[in-house]
């Protein structure tokens, strides 16, 4: 059974977030969801998910696209980690400033961007018809279009947009690094968790814990600051002759 994070938001902003979060794939060609805001229905949701084609998508729908952007580039690396951050702010003036995608600190190029309308309450932080639910790593409880995969130092900003810069940084060597303890607001809905381990308490101060809404949540030691070696999933290990 796929591990399925789960809480309920209230309150909050409905225009501005942020989130980011370190995420190493074990699978591709499926769709696989990073982080959902949901309702029974499906009429209302804000969805951040590599799709079956392996592009990145990050949207927001209410009984029809509020926002879509998809990425040009495809990822399909089960080896090393992606850093994906993904902000919104429906304030901005500019219709491209307000939604972005970026993959280890690269801001992506789209082949799909259809940006919300200046203003535009969102379906994030408990702004959701129906039964609000805020999960990681499925799109239901039932793990629905799960991750498979690993997700670690997991961070969900209420009330402001960063870029990359903000949770990672480029080394001496032009290697995308994390920030293990960014400089960041959170805000009354916004969480830290998974850090470097498998607790779901909230290390953001805001006390935004998650629980396990299904599946079992194991730890492992490969993480984006000790990175271990694993088996390719791609390669086979078999004998060929």
């Amino acid at each position: 059974m796929a591990t399925v994070l789960t809480r309920t938001p209230s309150g909050g902003n409905y225009k501005t977030a942020t989130f980011s979060a370190w995420v190493k794939k074990s699978e591709n060609d499926r769709e696989q969801t990073l982080l959902s805001f949901r309702n029974n229905s499906d009429d209302y949701q804000c969805v951040c998910k590599f799709r079956s084609g392996n592009f990145l998508r990050w949207e927001d729908y209410a009984t029809g696209t509020t926002f879509r952007l998809e990425s040009n580039a495809k990822f399909r690396d089960v080896n090393g980690w992606y850093h994906v951050v993904a902000n919104v702010d429906t304030t901005q003036a500019t219709d491209t400033n307000r939604a972005k995608l970026w993959v280890n600190g690269e801001e992506l190029s789209l082949g799909t961007a259809t940006y919300p309308s200046q203003n535009t309450n969102l379906q994030i932080n408990g702004n959701i018809g129906g039964t609000n639910s805020q999960q990681l790593g499925a799109y239901s409880t039932g793990a629905l279009l799960y991750l498979n995969g690993i997700m670690s130092h997991v961070h969900w900003i209420d009330g402001t947009a960063y870029d990359a810069t903000a949770f990672g940084e480029t080394d001496a060597n032009g290697v995308w690094k994390i920030k293990t303890s960014p400089s960041v607001t959170y805000g009354t809905n916004g969480f830290f968790i998974l850090k470097d381990g498998n607790s779901v308490t909230d290390q953001s101060g805001e006390g935004n814990n998650f629980t396990v809404g299904s599946g079992t949540l194991t730890k492992t030691e490969s993480s984006p600051s000790n990175v271990f070696c694993t088996v390719n999933s791609l390669q086979a290990w078999y004998p060929t002759s």
